[in-house]
């Protein structure tokens, strides 16, 4: 079975590379920020929605993660 990325120019998947590394950096500053507000929100008013808001959010980052490393298997297959 051909991979989703076997139709991209390596020129393509070097630019998706970079985008798809600055946006999963992006995405876990955020979750970071989310549990420390989570855990002061916890300790300020108990259980709450924010308390189990970055645990919605968490997912996200590892498939954006598994994306980067099917990107960079696909660039070392081609060199």
């Amino acid at each position: 079975m051909a991979s989703t990325f076997s139709n991209y120019s390596k020129e393509e998947l070097l630019k998706k590379l970079k985008s798809q590394k600055t946006i999963a950096i992006v995405q876990a500053i955020v979750i970071l920020l989310m549990i420390i507000f989570a855990i002061f929100s916890t300790m300020e008013n108990g259980l709450s929605f924010q308390t189990f808001l970055p645990l919605f959010f968490a997912p996200m980052f590892f498939v954006m993660i598994f994306e980067v490393k099917k990107i960079k298997k696909e660039l070392a297959l081609r060199k």
